[in-house]
């Protein structure tokens, strides 16, 4: 049965029709899935919103509390010798356990090259244990040139374009037979310039005025600055031998440096026994107390400034 004109004609605008009817169709359904798709990724944006934000409040918390324009930084050097490794881990107690607000101090063991081969591996494992030691390129003295090369070595070893400038604000040389209590130290340095700063116990004894003479190498501390100086000038290098404390103190006058001087007498002193004009009696407001020669000097000492009140109360030790 062959199909009239007509109806060939009314099937292929049926045609037409259907088709276009399914285009309409597929548009419309393209139009929802794209607004569902989009409403979909603004939904998910706006739940993880919430967890960038407070990445980026604790982000901003943590560099608050990490680093602060108004934080002292100290770097602490204790010169010591390579062998002496139980004084040490005991120092590493006594200054672990101490807790800073307002600074941060990097606490270092600092002696001359090794010369032993156990002394290659014993320190070798300190360092990649506690990464708090300072090798310096020198044969181990006292006073023939070991604190020049301690202060002279430290620009070339962190000035850094990338980290603070000055990378510290002071520098302290002391000895192992000092106790230093940390926060009293940052505290009195506060209100000090840090900038042409040297810092100590005066010598002599009696004397209160920190510009007659120098400062006692039980421990004295001087601004960055001055440490550049000492590594730049002629006037250190050229005169090296004596006692180390006197002979810096050299280097200070005769280069006219270290216009601010503090003496923090008697805050620092040394210990009560044997008595000597140096001498003080153990008491609050101490910042350093020198010539701990032996361990029963050490417990008196700690005993006497409570540092094991912080102890937690627990089940698995018993210390009457």
């Amino acid at each position: 049965m062959k199909a009239t004109g007509a109806e060939r004609g009314r099937f292929i605008i049926s045609s037409f029709v259907f088709i276009c009817f399914l285009c309409a169709l597929a548009s419309i359904n393209e139009v929802r899935y794209d607004s569902l798709l989009k409403f979909g990724r603004c939904a998910l944006a706006n739940i993880n919103m919430p967890s960038k934000l407070n990445a980026s409040a604790s982000n901003t918390l943590l560099a608050q509390s990490s680093s602060s324009d108004d934080e002292i930084r100290i770097l602490f050097g204790i010169l010591t010798l390579p062998d002496q490794y139980q004084r040490r881990h005991f120092l590493r107690l006594i200054y672990g356990t101490q807790t800073l607000v307002g600074a941060k101090v990097d606490v270092k063991f600092v002696f001359c090259n090794l010369t032993k081969e156990d002394q290659k591996v014993l320190v070798a494992l300190e360092i990649m244990r506690y990464d708090d030691i300072i090798i310096l390129d020198c044969q181990e003295n006292m006073n023939k040139g070991k604190t020049y090369t301690y202060f002279s070595s430290l620009p070339e070893m962190f000035n850094d374009t990338e980290g603070p400038n000055p990378p510290y604000h002071y520098v302290m040389k002391t000895d192992d037979d000092a106790y230093f209590r940390l926060q009293s130290l940052v505290d009195s340095l506060k209100p000090l310039p840090r900038e042409d700063l040297y810092y100590g116990y005066v010598i002599p004894c009696p004397s209160m005025d920190p510009f007659v003479h120098y400062m006692s190498g039980m421990g004295y501390l001087i601004s960055w600055d001055i440490v550049e100086w000492i590594r730049e000038s002629d006037i250190p290098k050229n005169h090296l031998e004596g006692p180390e404390d006197k002979i810096f103190g050299d280097w200070m006058r005769d280069g006219h440096r270290a216009k601010n001087r503090f003496n923090a007498k008697w805050s620092m002193y040394n210990f009560p026994e044997p008595p000597t004009r140096c001498t003080h009696e153990l008491w609050p407001d101490t910042i350093a107390v020198h010539l701990l020669k032996n361990q029963e000097k050490w417990i008196r000492t700690l005993k006497y400034f409570n540092v094991t009140d912080n102890l937690k109360p627990s089940k698995l030790y018993h210390i009457p």
